[in-house]
């Protein structure tokens, strides 16, 4: 990278950090008189919470009432929807909320429509399944992730590797040679939020706009699935484009097609593991199984299908399947 480079990405990066602390300060202000992106007022529900989110007329709320036996109003013309109307799915012993959230429009992260509690609640899910016309062209897809990006959601995204605290002396560490930025950069950045004294940590070749989402602290790292709708309509060749489409999943609600293929994905993309309890010197129930996350802890004995219980700690990490024995006085 040469000096003129170095010095156009140091500025740039710079520029990003400080649009970014505005817009953090519009979305969620720090007065109560503020309007800050309040979502429905929708309890969560079951073990996981799915948002569908799209534009409208898209088919989220009949995905919802084949998936769910819940009814939500629907029409063949826009913003049928006005509020958030929650489903249950039964899968694999797990209760998943469906949330059919109103169709979103351009510039919905800006407060266009119901935009705002719309990213807002969608914030709260486990998964984000992005409905999608299979007849209209790939905008409406780049739209949608441009209106989620905006309110800090990022999708299928894990969140950098970076450690970041806050302290009277410290400095910068990195364990990895950085070539997306340079540290120049982000000690100005650093600068820019008046963090003159903090330990940071990089353990990742990160780009300068990874670094400001560590600093911002309020972004969200969702798993998301692009459903295309009405396939239908379209071509058997644009259908097997789509299908190969990575985090991808063709349907047509209208005639019932690849629906359970869907729920399918929608289980995987999760990561739920199920854990079966059992009480000493009884037969573990398998009908009704504990639903946790991949990589969550537990406290108890823990079999793996084995004759013998063999005991387990705060730390022990559920597998795909865990039974844990129970034991009460």
């Amino acid at each position: 990278m040469g000096i003129v480079e170095k010095a156009t990405e140091y500025h740039l990066g710079l520029l990003k950090a400080k649009l970014a602390r505005y817009r953090a300060q519009l979305l969620e202000p720090t007065s109560k008189s503020g309007s800050s992106g309040t979502g429905f007022d929708v309890q969560k529900a079951g073990d996981a919470r799915v948002a569908l989110i799209g534009f409208p007329s898209v088919g989220k709320s009949t995905l919802l009432s084949k998936c769910t036996n819940t009814m939500s109003e629907t029409a063949a013309y826009e913003f049928t929807t006005l509020t958030a109307i929650p489903g249950v799915m039964e899968y694999q012993g797990a209760r998943i909320q469906l949330l059919d959230l109103p169709g979103i429009v351009e510039g919905a992260s800006q407060g266009r429509g119901r935009g705002r509690q719309v990213v807002a609640t969608a914030k709260t899910a486990d998964l984000i399944l992005i409905m999608l016309d299979a007849t209209k062209s790939e905008e409406q897809r780049r739209l949608l992730e441009i209106e989620l990006d905006a309110v800090g959601i990022r999708l299928n995204k894990r969140k950098p590797d970076v450690v970041f605290k806050r302290r009277t002396t410290g400095g910068l560490t990195t364990t990895v040679k950085l070539t997306k930025t340079d540290e120049k950069t982000i000690r100005t950045i650093l600068a820019s939020y008046k963090l003159h004294n903090c330990d940071v940590m990089i353990r990742e070749d990160i780009t300068t706009d990874e670094f400001i989402d560590v600093l911002i602290g309020t972004r969200k790292y969702i798993p998301c699935l692009y459903v295309y709708n009405k396939i239908d309509a379209i071509s058997l060749e644009m259908v097997d484009k789509l299908a190969r489409s990575e985090n991808s999943v063709v349907i047509s609600c209208e005639m019932a097609l690849n629906l359970d293929y869907l729920v399918e994905q929608v289980w995987e993309s999760l990561g739920l593991v199920k854990v079966y309890t059992k009480k000493r010197g009884e037969r573990p129930d398998l009908s009704d199984p504990v639903c946790l996350r991949k990589g969550a802890t537990i406290e108890g004995r823990s079999s793996k299908f084995s004759p013998h219980a063999q005991k387990v700690s705060l730390n022990h990490q559920v597998q795909d399947e865990d039974v844990v024995s129970i034991f009460t006085k």
